[in-house]
């Protein structure tokens, strides 16, 4: 046995950057500790007590920042909120400037988002510190992928042997890539879909299938994880309306209905762009997971906070 396979008992890792290179037992360590959250509220125990967080988001969040924010408060630990606007970042200080000096004020964990693939690879490698990708770049987006599966697994009760289309922006999307490499070790078959522009070789060999056509994909589909177009990252003119887009790519519940299988679930990581990736009829129907993930998102972070906790010992200043 690995020390890695059991990720609650042999956690050593001081950071959870990427899901690149976790195994199922990994992952289904993290399920089972955010159950247990999701379930006893007494299971929290405060095991981040005197423990002091740093969230450093450089890039706009809502649900990621404020349910991380949570999780701290939930284990009895304290956030430092960061704003780059306000702080020496603005001076021309470098970031792991900044994360010195919030460590000599006691910090021992970094929740980051920044638009640079790597960045915070390269701090922890710097640090005795723990980290946590809140999403960098069009790299990694670990903790969504993580309670994405878990929603889908309350769901589904299994993720091995489900099809699961990802549709949208999969070019420029963080989630895309952490929930591939999630749903392919959990046994899914993962299948992509989007126009032209927002596919690329790199996920040749990595998806079970690769198609512009949404109507083919769905097909038998058990789970439809919707991406927005993530205009912040495109440098040239789309060559494509919104109206044009949601003719095309766009989830309806006619749609679904039509091609994928009767009690085909719909999951989108936020934020929502309606009658443009999504109809308001389908985010807001039966078959939407959307808002059940953003609940579930506070467990997960509470679970992956907790088991780094309990796998390392910290370095004090």
């Amino acid at each position: 046995m690995s020390a890695r396979k059991n990720f609650s008992a042999r956690w050593t890792q001081k950071d959870l950057i990427g899901l690149k290179g976790l195994n199922s037992s990994d992952l289904n360590a993290v399920f089972t500790r955010a159950a247990q959250f999701q379930k006893n509220p007494a299971s929290q125990n405060l095991k981040l007590k005197g423990e002091l967080a740093a969230l450093i988001f450089l890039e706009a969040s809502t649900r990621t920042r404020m349910s991380f924010e949570v999780a701290v408060h939930r284990l009895g630990g304290h956030s430092l909120i960061f704003s780059a606007q306000s702080s020496s970042l603005e001076k021309g200080e470098t970031l792991l400037d900044t994360v010195k000096n919030l460590e000599a004020l006691g910090a021992r964990f970094f929740i980051i988002r920044n638009s640079e693939n790597g960045i915070i690879k390269e701090l922890s490698e710097k640090s005795s510190s723990s980290f946590i990708n809140a999403g960098d770049g069009t790299n990694e987006h670990p903790t969504q992928a993580l309670l994405d599966l878990f929603t889908l697994k309350e769901a589904k009760e299994k993720i091995k042997g489900l099809k699961v289309v990802i549709v949208g922006d999969i070019l420029h999307s963080r989630v895309a890539r952490s929930n591939i490499l999630a749903l392919k070790e959990l046994g899914a078959a993962v299948f992509l879909c989007g126009p032209r522009e927002f596919l690329s070789d790199e996920f040749q060999g990595l998806a079970d299938r690769i198609s512009e056509d949404l109507n083919e994909s769905l097909i038998g589909a058990d789970a439809v994880l919707c991406l927005r177009i993530q205009r912040e990252r495109l440098k040239e003119k789309l060559n494509f309306t919104p109206q044009d887009y949601f003719k095309n790519f766009g989830l309806t519940e006619e749609r679904v209905k039509k091609y994928a299988r009767p009690n085909c679930v719909i999951l989108h990581p936020g934020p929502l762009n309606r009658e443009v990736e999504i109809s308001s009829e389908l985010a807001d129907g039966p078959r939407s997971l959307i808002l059940r993930q953003v609940h579930n998102g506070v467990f997960i972070r509470m679970a992956v906070l907790s088991l780094i906790k309990e796998g390392r010992t910290f370095k004090k200043s």
